[in-house]
């Protein structure tokens, strides 16, 4: 079982940065790892997704070109920095862990069996 808990979240004007921590206790070396982010009224909906062992970053549309995953050395720590930040991307976020599967890692939410407890972002215009 792996503990995941995130920090970092804040309220910003529309166009600013923030940078969200995830903190796992647990070995997360082979795993799928992603944020999502819940807006009031909305589905849960991935942002960026990563597999730990290896490869690179996966985003959909909406934050592609704009977020950016990050990890510390002893891949403990998943950051994701946020840029150029909308209204849009109002919201709850949270960091979540899974175990790859035949199509890797994706942006399916059933797909991570491990979540924290989630970090307020709100971008006011």
């Amino acid at each position: 079982q792996v503990r995941l808990v995130e920090s970092g979240g804040a309220s910003v004007q529309a166009g600013g940065s923030l940078r969200l921590s995830c903190v796992a206790s647990g070995d997360i070396s082979r795993l799928c790892m992603a944020w999502f982010r819940q807006a009031p009224g909305r589905e849960r909906e991935a942002v960026a997704v990563i597999y730990m062992g290896g490869g690179s970053e996966y985003l959909p549309a909406p934050t592609k070109g704009r977020f950016t995953l990050l990890q510390d050395n002893a891949k403990t720590t998943l950051y994701l920095g946020m840029y150029r930040l909308k209204p849009e991307d109002t919201g709850m976020y949270y960091c979540a862990a899974g175990l790859p599967n035949g199509d890797g890692c994706s942006f399916v939410k059933q797909q991570y069996t491990n979540w924290g407890q989630g970090t307020q972002v709100t971008v006011s215009s």
